[in-house]
């Protein structure tokens, strides 16, 4: 079982909700930081941050070590072939995490929080799931974004989708170091092109010599995107 969400509450009426999933290894106290810095700037007043914890679980590229993890990955680094590394991908896993994440939007929802006031995000695994969760949910939420990560299951990803596809023009941020070797750059220009490809509005923005992580200007990016999906709506509070 995973250790239940860390919240960093809203500082005024509580409009919207962004869900931050962490990366395989990782928790949801490696991102708390983003909420805090924004908080120390008067950002995002109205918006209550979620960060996860994945369950520690089996990894088959680590030998089997286990550690939290959305899902199982069996191939990964930067000699795998997209083509072979999509063969290998853990569905059930993958399912099963969507499930978590839907959930944790009914909560908010249940809360009051509107569908289209809830943004979905993460990094690595934790991204690679938001975009997944996000484009098959069954309600319109209020964005999507996933850096340094890739579309999981795209090969059947019309199967999850549901026939409305109410997502369709939900707004999608997208962005990939250029020197990543985790995870590669084309895994996620592929991702966002075949997105792109099903009408989806998906914004892809590499950073040069970026490697496996953040850096400020991504995270500029990323804030400029939220200020844009969950602008103020209850009357005051900064962005």
């Amino acid at each position: 079982m995973a250790s239940p969400p860390l919240v960093v509450p809203a500082l005024k009426k509580h409009t919207a909700t962004v869900i931050m999933a962490h990366g395989l290894g990782d928790t949801g106290a490696g991102w708390m930081s983003l909420a805090q810095n924004w908080r120390r700037r008067d950002k995002f007043s109205e918006v209550s941050f979620i960060f996860p914890n994945a369950p520690t679980i089996p990894i088959t590229v680590n030998s089997g070590m286990r550690m939290p993890g959305w899902y199982d990955f069996a191939k990964l680094g930067g000699g795998v072939k997209l083509e072979e590394f999509l063969r290998t991908q853990d569905e059930p896993g993958i399912l099963g995490s969507r499930d978590y994440f839907n959930s944790i939007i009914k909560e908010e929802v249940d809360k009051g929080v509107k569908p289209s006031r809830i943004v979905l995000g993460g990094f690595s695994q934790g991204g690679a799931m938001a975009l997944f969760t996000g484009i098959t949910n069954t309600q319109k939420i209020g964005g999507i974004f996933g850096l340094s990560c890739y579309l999981p299951l795209s090969d059947r990803i019309k199967d999850f989708i549901p026939e409305d596809c109410p997502n369709k023009q939900t707004p999608i941020f997208m962005g990939h170091g250029t020197a990543d070797v985790i995870l590669q750059c084309d895994f996620g220009k592929k991702s966002a092109d075949y997105l792109k490809e099903l009408g989806h509005d998906v914004k892809f923005r590499t950073y040069p010599e970026l490697e496996h992580t953040a850096d400020i200007e991504e995270i500029e990016d990323l804030e400029k995107f939220l200020q844009k999906v969950v602008p103020p709506e209850g009357g005051g509070g900064g962005l």
